[in-house]
């Protein structure tokens, strides 16, 4: 078994090497969910995060680099604060590969890297009940945010009309905020301080426009598409808002990002209000568009409740899963 590194940004062939691992393993593990896209895969792979500098390996037999065996994607936090921790965005091995060391091979690799540089611990996202799981645990990996997809499905059966929002206004944004309203957007992000974060090593950084403008932009160069519904008041504060990714334009999914209010606003329906305005615009700009998947951690219980007001359902359980090197 042969472990590559990828250079960044890796060619089309390594690209469609892959989204084939990827697909496989979808199909074998999550059938009841649409296969990857290749715009989202190669925009992952692409375009380099924000948050950190990414680290890319396949691995494959006989020395091919084509990656047909597995794939493993690293992200070493750059941000201050978070240089001590790491985020495992993907170790995937495809089905027919499995039982013969790929994977242990490929943790192994990234190991050492995490090690090489410092790090103290990494966290990956795992859908509970899986081969991810299992193999995580006997690594070594601990469940530190127990979570859940939630998904809703376009065209509701029943529509839910949004709340009156009386005091407030909704405004909808296409790509970046507008640089007016950058601030009061960015001091509303400072809001998900107080969300779930269960025992994660990661820790929250300071919103500022220029943060917030740069990571919505790399939504923006990967090729996908991102919507901000925002409850606004007259005095110019963003009292709420809710954010929602297309990763492929062209596609039928999409993946609700933060919904937040504001403490001082809570209270007035208003997550509800931005969320089940965002569903119906989002509806209305991509007739293709056929299901919102969203994150909820356990014990945010308000959020949990206003998903079900809106016709989201549990779909499958998930875990921030975490280990201390």
């Amino acid at each position: 078994m042969m472990i590559h590194s990828l250079a960044l940004p890796p060619s089309d062939t390594e690209v469609d090497a892959w989204l084939a691992v990827l697909t496989a393993a979808a199909a074998a593990d999550l059938p009841q969910l649409p296969p990857p896209s290749r715009v989202e895969v190669a925009g992952r792979l692409r375009v380099t995060p924000v948050r950190g500098r990414p680290v890319l390996w396949t691995a494959g037999e006989n020395g091919s680099r084509d990656g047909g065996d597995g794939v493993a994607g690293l992200l070493l936090f750059t941000e201050e604060g978070n240089t001590h921790t790491a985020f495992l965005d993907v170790l995937t091995v495809r089905p027919g590969a499995r039982r013969r060391g790929v994977g242990t091979a490929l943790w192994e690799r990234v190991r050492e890297e995490l090690l090489a540089h410092g790090r103290t611990s990494v966290a990956a996202m795992l859908d509970l009940g899986g081969p991810g799981q299992a193999f995580a645990e006997a690594m070594g990996f601990e469940n530190v945010l127990p979570m859940a997809w939630y998904t809703r499905e376009l065209p509701a059966d029943v529509p839910v009309p949004a709340p009156a929002t009386p005091g407030y206004e909704l405004l909808t944004w296409h790509g970046l905020v507008p640089a007016a309203w950058a601030p009061a957007a960015a001091a509303a992000h400072a809001a998900m301080e107080d969300a779930p974060t269960g025992d994660m090593d990661e820790r929250i950084q300071t919103w500022t426009p220029e943060r917030l403008h740069a990571l919505q932009q790399v939504v923006l160069d990967r090729g996908g598409e991102m919507i901000t519904v925002a409850a606004v008041t007259p005095g110019g504060e963003v009292a709420a808002y809710t954010e929602i990714v297309l990763p492929d334009p062209e596609g039928t999914s999409a993946v609700q990002y933060d919904t937040v209010v504001v403490p001082a606003h809570r209270g007035h329906g208003l997550g509800r209000a931005v969320k089940a305005h965002m569903a119906a615009q989002a509806a209305a700009r991509h007739p293709r568009l056929r299901r919102i998947a969203t994150t909820v951690a356990d014990e945010n219980g308000p959020m949990r409740a206003v998903n079900e007001a809106l016709g989201y359902r549990r779909e499958r359980g998930v875990g921030i899963y975490q280990i201390k090197l």
